[in-house]
């Protein structure tokens, strides 16, 4: 007696259900696809149009991977300007915001509370400074770091009222602010805004050490790829990395060959963001694996072939 196939064992109720199920995935593809472009639509209905970002929606994301609205998976190496340089909900992180969050939110500064002198005195003994002033972003640090140097040139050094300056670095970049974009030389960073000023997780240490060597590995990889590729060359320390291409340098917003090379790396399962059309910066979590640093460099190999 011959044996049944598989086909043949099911019932027919059976087969009708696996096909409906197989035409419900294919319309929930069909939805995140489209799930994508009416998100960017939306965006853009409504939202100000002051920033271009990679046309790519995401949805979630975990360690060093973000998950597109469509299911993609893509390595990150832009870390959120290296804001989330710990990777992608950390459970150590996670884990103290919710703590936190049910007990207390918020108090101001018009209060004490019961957290910050205990986080003031970790972070002057850690870094060896005196004080600390909390800032919730890298821009207000910086608006702050000038504010107190010039009060320290009126009030220790005795320079005259009204005669402090501060000195910028040429090309520099480090915010939106008025102060920011007014230290700018970039035009399109000043351009139409009438400036009022004139411009002149995981262990610590092992996070570290781990940066440190993944850096290393990650730059070797990119130096290998230089003179036979796109790249002109190499720049980094820690995983804070960049790459040049051969494309001229153009302003803060020119899109250029860059541009196209982080569309590729997209494509490919990796994302990245560009600058001035000829630099594209890797910052990828601090917690990135060897291995996943060899499988993000084949992703740039292969798509700096295909620019």
């Amino acid at each position: 007696m011959e044996m049944e196939t598989e086909t043949e064992m099911k019932t027919e109720t059976e087969m009708e259900m696996e096909m409906e199920m197989e035409m419900e995935m294919e319309m929930e593809m069909e939805i995140d696809g489209d799930r994508g472009k009416e998100c960017i639509a939306l965006e853009d209905a409504h939202g100000a149009h002051n920033y271009h970002p990679l046309p790519v929606v995401l949805s979630h994301g975990k360690g060093t991977k973000l998950f597109g609205v469509d299911g993609t998976e893509y390595f990150d190496f832009l870390s959120a300007y290296s804001a989330v340089n710990q990777g992608h909900c950390h459970p150590k992180i996670i884990s103290a915001l919710v703590s936190q969050s049910s007990t207390l939110t918020l108090t101001s500064r018009a209060f004490h509370n019961d957290k910050l002198g205990e986080y003031c005195s970790f972070m002057t003994s850690y870094f060896g400074y005196d004080r600390v002033l909390p800032m919730n972003t890298g821009v207000e640090g910086g608006e702050t770091a000038i504010k107190l140097a010039r009060r320290w040139g009126y009030d220790v050094k005795g320079i005259e009222e009204g005669k402090a300056r501060v000195l910028f670095a040429e090309n520099n970049f480090w915010g939106r602010t008025m102060a920011a974009i007014s230290s700018s030389d970039d035009p399109t960073s000043s351009k139409g805004f009438d400036l009022s000023c004139p411009a002149s997780a995981t262990d610590e240490g092992l996070v570290v050490e781990n940066s440190v060597r993944r850096g290393e590995q990650l730059r070797e990889g990119l130096k290998g790829m230089a003179g036979t590729t796109c790249i002109e060359s190499v720049r980094g320390r820690g995983l804070l990395n960049a790459i040049v291409i051969d494309e001229e340098k153009g302003d803060y917003s020119k899109e250029e060959k860059a541009w196209d090379l982080c569309l590729r790396m997209r494509d490919n399962g990796l994302l990245a963001k560009p600058t001035h059309g000829n630099i594209v910066r890797f910052t990828p979590p601090l917690t990135i694996t060897e291995g996943e640093i060899e499988q993000c460099l084949e992703i740039i190999e292969k798509s700096v072939g295909e620019v």
